[in-house]
């Protein structure tokens, strides 16, 4: 299924007006995390600030970028950022795991972070909630595959390149996540269908899995 320009911007924003991202929110104010236990990172989805991303748990990290318009721009500023903080708690604490959750842009943004660091970054797992990058199992489709010519790299296109990272993906009749739902089935289903998902407390540091309509399936599937 291809769509146009107007679609693809109803599916990956809900008529959100141009708005750079405050100074504060881009930088991220960050204090110290302590060493010991998880150090949990999240990142939130389109309209959503460092701030107010929906996430719940014992989180030491929310991450802030520019979250108006999902496209390539936004996701690369969102990659950056989440590199710098990991990077540095890493710095500071270097045996301790790290779990990163996103949801749609965010769970791209983590997506992308996973695909270009796995090789040079290790004790870490992923939380993927509503992910457009999600690359479907066979015969099936994935999320933001159409809109490869609009929302730009490193946003477009669907792939599993997670190295040896423990990735955990949850696509429930999402179109953003999964293009045979159906446009119709957005945006509600995109907002209420991952009602527990958000905590990242149930989530373990090493689920490798996904979770797609209400079925469990393996990584490799």
């Amino acid at each position: 299924m291809r769509t146009t320009a107007a679609a693809a911007g109803l599916v990956l924003t809900a008529g959100l007006s141009l708005v750079q991202a405050s100074t504060a929110q881009a930088a991220t104010a960050r204090a110290a995390a302590p060493c010991e236990g998880t150090y949990t990172i999240v990142v939130g989805g389109t309209g959503s600030s460092w701030n107010n991303d929906g996430f719940t748990g014992n989180i030491q990290q929310h991450v802030g970028y520019p979250t108006t318009i999902p496209n390539g721009a936004s996701a690369r500023a969102g990659v950056n950022e989440l590199n710098r903080l990991v990077r540095d708690q890493r710095a500071a604490c270097p045996g301790q795991h790290v779990k990163m959750g996103g949801y749609s842009l965010g769970a791209a943004v983590v997506h992308i972070w996973v695909t270009e660091n796995w090789q040079t970054f290790d004790n870490v797992n992923a939380v993927l909630i509503a992910d457009p990058k999600r690359q479907g199992g066979p015969g099936a489709n994935g999320g933001s595959v159409p809109f490869g010519g609009i929302v730009g790299a490193p946003l477009a296109g669907a792939d599993r390149y997670f190295g040896d990272v423990p990735v955990k993906t949850i696509c429930h009749w999402d179109y953003v996540c999964d293009e045979s739902a159906g446009i119709w089935t957005y945006p509600n289903n995109h907002i209420v269908n991952y009602p527990n998902d958000f905590n990242m407390d149930f989530h373990n540091d090493s689920a490798d899995e996904q979770w797609y309509n209400g079925a469990w399936y393996p990584a490799a599937w």
